[in-house]
């Protein structure tokens, strides 16, 4: 994987908000974390691999809102393979703002694997995105974020326990990784870090044109899963994400932001 990164700088910006690193941040949940944060105050740093023109986008629409306020950091993160590349990496996030106050793990890459199919090239990309990275990240952040006495929030998935999707073997077993790891680092980061998961559910759907688009009868069934009987809105998963920012005794948490489907899921077929 291509491993080069970039960053683009703000000019003069206000030292005394936080800050939030948010990756993939450019588009869907991602954004939704992002324009919320920024709402509330805070500085954001967007970070994006194949989305670096909606990142922009994003970026720019903040800064006019609040000058300097949001900064895009480019990259793969297969940087975390190397560590030299992880050091530049982490040292482009701090030069954004000089400091890191939250860090939510968003960027995840989701696809079936089914059995007789599943080869290294999935595993190693589903890993790095919803296990390895995360973990590595969060290490190399981890001084900066205690400077702040800061937190780091991931995001999760209902399926990540005990209600496994059927064909996802790869994606199943990273998320559970990615799980442990928050329960995991919230006892080694206590108590200078707090380290929380929010799980969705269906709270939004795949993109249309996408190789995961559902028709609308198989929306119709999801719908009709959910006791709220309805699709939830990336804005409840940032309304979460932003409790947790604030929640200053809360570590080791995973809140489910579902509608209440994993009350009726048994796992298998989304």
């Amino acid at each position: 994987m291509n491993q080069e990164f970039s960053l683009s700088q703000p000019k003069d910006s206000n030292t005394s908000a936080p800050v939030m690193l948010v990756t993939g941040g450019a588009k869907r949940i991602g954004a939704a974390i992002v324009r919320a944060a920024h709402e509330q105050g805070y500085r954001v740093i967007i970070h994006c691999h194949h989305s670096e023109q909606e990142a922009n986008a994003l970026a720019d629409a903040l800064n006019h809102s609040r000058s300097d306020s949001a900064v895009v950091v480019l990259a793969d993160l297969a940087v975390v393979n190397n560590s030299e590349t992880l050091q530049q990496f982490t040292r482009n996030i701090i030069q954004a703002f000089e400091q890191l106050d939250v860090l939510v793990h968003n960027a995840s890459r989701f696809y079936p694997t089914p059995l007789a199919d599943i080869n290294l090239e999935q595993w190693d990309e589903l890993f790095l995105t919803n296990a390895k990275a995360p973990l590595l990240l969060s290490q190399a952040l981890y001084p900066y974020l205690r400077t702040q006495q800061g937190c780091i929030i991931s995001l999760l998935d209902i399926h990540a326990h005990n209600k496994p999707f059927k064909n996802y073997a790869v994606y199943n077993m990273a998320k559970a990784a990615h799980r442990m790891m928050v329960q995991s680092l919230a006892l080694d980061m206590a108590p200078d870090v707090r380290v929380n998961g929010i799980a969705p559910g269906v709270n939004i759907l795949p993109e249309a044109d996408g190789d995961q688009a559902l028709d609308q009868q198989q929306q119709k069934n999801i719908i009709n899963s959910i006791p709220m009987q309805r699709i939830g809105k990336p804005e409840e998963i940032s309304h979460s994400v932003l409790y947790l920012a604030h929640a200053r005794y809360v570590t080791g948490e995973i809140i489910t932001v579902d509608g209440g489907r994993s009350l009726t899921l048994a796992g298998g077929h989304i």
